[in-house]
């Protein structure tokens, strides 16, 4: 086999594994993409069950207020209360009571990831991050972790009032 034969073959080579790389990253950025999709559909119900919860324990814990997070940081619930503490003889001190759940946005590891923050009376009390891969989550447990997260900070705060 001549030069020129060779050198046929090593640019037919090298075309040809530029149309397999291009084909392999088309074939990634669509499954990128697909992973996208379905975290999007997980962060929606998951936000959803993070306010339907929240407005629940607003109902049975009054003077907490209710705010939609939508941001950067993600998609959920927070809950607030300022009360001020009188002791006669002292001055008066401010004493915050906060409670916040987001779902965290996409990021190219895939994952759906829960952040639960939570402070009552100036003490923090939880400050948790629970995920899973996009392409094997499952819904239901983290709808019950959401469930027992609001469930956990209700007792904590009850039991300081």
């Amino acid at each position: 086999m001549n030069f020129d034969d060779r050198l046929k073959r090593a640019i037919q080579r090298g075309v040809k594994d530029k149309d397999e790389r291009t084909r392999a990253e088309v074939e990634e950025k669509l499954s990128l993409d697909q992973l996208r999709t379905m975290h999007s559909g997980f962060r929606l119900e998951l936000s959803e069950h993070v306010e339907e919860c929240m407005k629940r324990l607003v109902d049975h814990l009054p003077g907490f207020e209710y705010q939609t997070v939508l941001g950067e940081d993600g998609w959920g619930g927070r809950l607030t209360r300022d009360d001020i503490h009188l002791v006669p003889g002292k001055s008066p001190e401010s004493r915050y009571s906060r409670f916040e759940m987001t779902v965290s946005p996409f990021t190219p590891t895939a994952i759906v990831e829960l952040v639960t923050k939570g402070t009552v009376r100036n003490r923090e009390i939880m400050n948790r991050k629970n995920y899973q891969k996009v392409d094997d989550f499952d819904v239901e447990s983290f709808r019950e972790m959401i469930d027992l997260r609001v469930l956990e900070f209700a007792e904590q705060y009850s039991k300081t009032e």
